[in-house]
């Protein structure tokens, strides 16, 4: 014997499909062949002329780039530095010994990743940017990586050491693109 709520459950499903069925438009793929189509107008066709030549291609505007992107890196800098200075500081002590175990080393470094992980990306969209010259998008490429370096040594709970070599190279890399900035009049 079956359930009454069975049986509601299976009219339900019935009814719905059925109302989808039917409310559906009706696709028409192709006129028919056999319907004539109206001919073009009779008349003078415009003739398409060509604009003269420029002399000089029309002054650019000046890029941005440059700025833009130092002040994107500058931003990505200091949201990861915040953060993993929290890391930094709940988890300093025994060299290359973590207490992973820790809830405000585990809390930090689930910030500090989550930090890394965003920065690691607005950096790399900084150095994307187009006409930015390559003496700033190189470092900023290389700090992008280390931060994603960071953050899996990080997730994997690796050992003091690998951080701090990880961080002072990013630091390296953080210096020359505030070096390069500064050489092409910006700020990061």
């Amino acid at each position: 014997m079956r359930s009454p709520q069975y049986g509601r459950i299976l009219t339900a499903t019935v009814l719905v499909s059925a109302s989808a069925l039917l409310c559906a438009p009706a696709a028409l793929a192709d006129p028919d062949a056999q319907t004539d189509q109206p001919a073009p107008a009779p008349g003078a066709v415009a003739a398409v002329v060509a604009a003269p030549p420029l002399d000089a291609p029309p002054d650019a505007a000046p890029s941005s780039a440059v700025p833009d992107a130092c002040k994107q890196f500058g931003m990505a800098l200091d949201h990861a530095s915040s953060y993993y200075e929290d890391f930094a500081y709940d988890s300093a002590g025994g060299g290359n010994s973590v207490n992973y175990d820790d809830p405000n080393v585990a809390n930090a470094n689930l910030y500090g990743r989550t930090a890394l992980r965003e920065s690691a990306a607005a950096a790399m969209s900084a150095a994307s940017a187009p006409g930015l010259p390559n003496e700033i998008a190189a470092p900023m490429r290389s700090w992008s990586l280390r931060a994603t370096k960071l953050l899996i040594i990080m997730g994997i709970r690796g050992g003091g050491d690998s951080l701090n070599s990880t961080a002072n190279d990013m630091n390296t890399d953080a210096n020359n693109v505030q070096t390069a900035c500064a050489m092409n009049g910006a700020r990061a």
